[in-house]
């Protein structure tokens, strides 16, 4: 592979900021997709899929090594997103299942849960690189560089319209995107650097605290294990809440300790630690997993606590019925009954289709 732009580079990042930036006369805005960041490396038949942490992802998505060749300029290098889209809208789960060890698995998924990549900046074309073009020509040229794509290599739509990226905001988290990314007309292309702005969505929910991990430096906290109780009155496993300061880490053992399960069968999630699994046997209830599918060696074993202690978090948004990301502690909640936390109270956003924000 000959680029101007060769592997691996890492890409371009965001920094979290409350609410959009008002427009300057300069500032692009994108939806935010859900999905595994890749910058795409194509040179003739070569095609490389980098990674965020700069490893290849090439052998894992075999259907998109062939879109690119077909769709993309014979001498490029793309960022974007990999996604997956169940009906109209993204599948962050199926998503996750196409990383398999397997090459008979990774063949099977390419068929049954094909994923497509999403385009928003250009790093390379022929033999001319453009990192440090500003990202207004850079997104002229790619819209010229894809005019050919459409099945499975799309465009991210953009506005300069602060007016309509806040619509987008509220309206494209139905199809499963969860905010807006900003970025100066006038930014090179800087990898590694948290130069660009994203907005995401945040909500707050009461959870009951089932359990706890302990943090990997010894026998303090490491996360708090939250459940929320279906319509039946099963409690399902929906994320947890990890970021506190050591010394907050070591105070909750002790104020944890009269809620400690010596006895696993009286808890809500036994039928999972029996199974080791990560869903219980008789009927689906979500469980915390007992390994970590991206990293093996990563216990992820948990201290029983009976449901009794109530949490409000702040997240950002569902995938599923679980947390996307690790949720955020905002404070105790002795005035709510365990029973109460339910699904019932989460707010789901409005359906949006995704063929309407990429057209192909």
């Amino acid at each position: 592979m000959s680029l101007p732009v060769e592997p691996p580079v890492a890409p371009m990042l965001a920094k979290a900021v409350k609410r959009l930036p008002d427009q300057d006369g300069s500032l692009f805005y994108e939806p935010k997709w859900d999905g595994f960041r890749c910058i795409v490396f194509r040179d003739g038949d070569e095609v490389y899929l980098g990674s965020r942490n700069e490893r290849p992802f090439t052998r894992y998505f075999p259907e998109l090594v062939q879109a690119v060749r077909d769709e993309l300029p014979e001498r490029c290098v793309v960022d974007g997103e990999i996604v997956v889209m169940s009906g109209q809208t993204l599948d962050f789960d199926a998503l996750q299942q196409r990383i398999h060890p397997a090459e008979s698995r990774v063949r099977l998924l390419a068929e049954r849960t094909p994923a497509s990549f999403v385009a928003f900046d250009l790093l390379a074309l022929g033999d001319e690189d453009l990192m440090a073009a500003p990202f207004a020509d850079r997104r002229a040229r790619l819209e010229e560089a894809l005019a050919g794509a459409g099945r499975s290599i799309r465009l991210t739509p953009v506005t300069r319209d602060e007016r309509r990226a806040a619509e987008w905001f509220d309206t494209f988290e139905g199809a499963g995107l969860d905010g807006i990314v900003v970025k100066p007309g006038t930014l090179p292309y800087e990898p590694d650097r948290r130069v660009m702005f994203k907005v995401k969505h945040e909500r707050t929910a009461d959870c009951v605290v089932a359990g706890y991990r302990e943090h990997k430096t010894g026998s303090v906290v490491g996360s708090l294990l939250l459940g929320l109780y279906d319509a039946d009155g099963r409690l399902h496993h929906v994320g947890v809440v990890a970021a506190f300061p050591m010394k907050r880490r070591a105070e909750l053992v002790g104020e944890l300790a009269p809620y400690r399960l010596e006895d696993l069968g009286e808890h809500p999630w036994a039928s999972w630690a029996a199974q080791g699994g990560e869903t219980a046997p008789d009927g689906g209830q979500r469980m915390p997993g007992a390994v970590s599918r991206w990293n093996a060696k990563k216990d992820l074993s948990f201290i029983p606590l009976r449901p009794e202690l109530v949490v409000e978090v702040a997240y950002d948004h569902m995938e599923g019925d679980r947390f996307r990301h690790t949720a955020q502690f905002r404070r105790r909640r002795p005035d709510r009954e365990p029973s109460s936390c339910t699904y019932e109270q989460l707010e789901r956003p409005v359906a949006y289709d995704l063929d309407d924000i990429l057209p192909r």
